[in-house]
């Protein structure tokens, strides 16, 4: 099958989205399919054979975050040309509602078209006040994917359409096989955060807030923070009586991702909303360290209410500290949390959840009723 996926977000900065379209085209040409990408991109170097840019994205404010998107005559004129060249059996879009990339796909696109969304916004005023245009180019689409309840009925919501629920995935054999970052290796009780640092709804202040309670109870406990932001910034604000707790580790590498789930006591989400699903948590857990999340809906329902990982009250830094000190306290709990998120896991391996999006190609491609 010849599938086109559209990204709508630069490709080369880090991203949920962007993440999962490409773990997707690498699984479906494992199984044989030829994948071809368009997407934004800053530096066209860094992108795969598979790829192709379809220019520069800008940066704009969009679901409580700061996101790089492209919209205009010239990328959608590349968009059109990769859509005629391509000559897909079906056109896969991404996060077709943000005015990007995807949105142009779907203008484009003639022939079987695949919508999956990502985003959770019950409340999202682009899409109240897009909602007319939006449903013009979107009832071009024949199947719809939401990889979580959440995105789903955000859908369901503003645009009054449904959708196929099909999980992100996870490559599990990368995060299992992965060994410990060797220049971080400490006895210390090490907890580790991974997101962007100065975007108020990944809550890391929050974490912050409770990090004081936690070392007042285990004195050599120490926490490892990865992800883009302003570190200086951050740094002063963080409690001078436990700066020497915090190191501050910058973006992390996908490479180095899985190891630093590795060196990790304990890995921490305290978002604080806005989340549709929660991949990083799933590659926490298929690296086999135990989780603690807040308990916003959709980290509730990825760690199957509290029973694969622990759940803290959202923004509720002294609850937050609560759980850390009784999980770091006992080994016996970590290793209870890690096989019970290892379980879970298990049924978002990229190995399954690629097959359920292909029958979803299956359907649009064979059934020539559908439309």
């Amino acid at each position: 099958m010849r599938i086109g996926l559209a990204c709508p977000y630069t490709w080369d900065v880090p991203g949920g989205v962007q993440v999962h379209v490409r773990d997707l085209a690498v699984n479906l040409m494992r199984m044989g399919h030829e994948v071809s990408v368009i997407t934004p991109v800053d530096d066209e170097d860094r992108l795969p054979p598979y790829a192709v840019s379809a220019g520069k994205a800008m940066s704009v404010p969009y679901n409580g975050s700061v996101t790089r998107i492209l919209f205009g005559p010239v990328s959608a004129s590349r968009v059109r040309r990769w859509v005629r060249e391509g000559d897909f059996d079906v056109v896969h879009a991404h996060e077709p509602t943000a005015p990007s990339v995807s949105l142009l796909a779907c203008l484009a696109a003639s022939g079987p078209l695949v919508a999956t969304y990502h985003t959770s916004n019950p409340r999202s005023r682009i899409l109240t006040v897009l909602q007319g245009p939006l449903q013009l180019a979107l009832e071009k689409v024949w199947a719809n994917i939401a990889v979580s309840e959440a995105a789903r009925r955000t859908i369901v919501e503003h645009l009054g359409v449904d959708a196929v629920l099909v999980p992100n995935g996870v490559d599990v054999s990368v995060f299992a096989e992965a060994t410990p970052l060797i220049d971080l290796a400490s006895p210390a009780p090490t907890i580790v955060f991974v997101g962007r640092i100065d975007e108020p709804r990944k809550g890391l202040e929050v974490l912050l807030e409770a990090l004081p309670m936690v070392a007042a109870a285990i004195p050599d406990v120490r926490l490892l923070v990865a992800g883009p932001g302003e570190v200086a910034e951050v740094t002063a604000g963080i409690d001078p009586l436990v700066r020497q707790h915090v190191q501050m580790l910058g973006l992390v590498s996908d490479a180095d991702k899985p190891r630093l789930f590795r060196t990790a006591d304990v890995y921490v989400a305290p978002n604080t909303g806005q989340e549709s699903f929660g991949i990083v948590l799933l590659e926490a857990m298929a690296a086999r360290t135990p989780v603690i999340a807040s308990d916003i809906d959709a980290f509730r329902r990825v760690l199957d209410d509290g029973r694969s990982g622990r759940l803290f009250a959202n923004g509720d830094p002294v609850h937050l500290a609560a759980v850390l000190i009784e999980v770091l306290r006992s080994k016996e709990l970590r290793d209870e949390l890690a096989e019970a998120g290892w379980k879970v896991v298990q049924q978002y391996d990229w190995s399954t959840v690629a097959t359920e999006i292909v029958q979803v190609y299956e359907t649009v491609t064979e059934d020539p009723g559908l439309r």
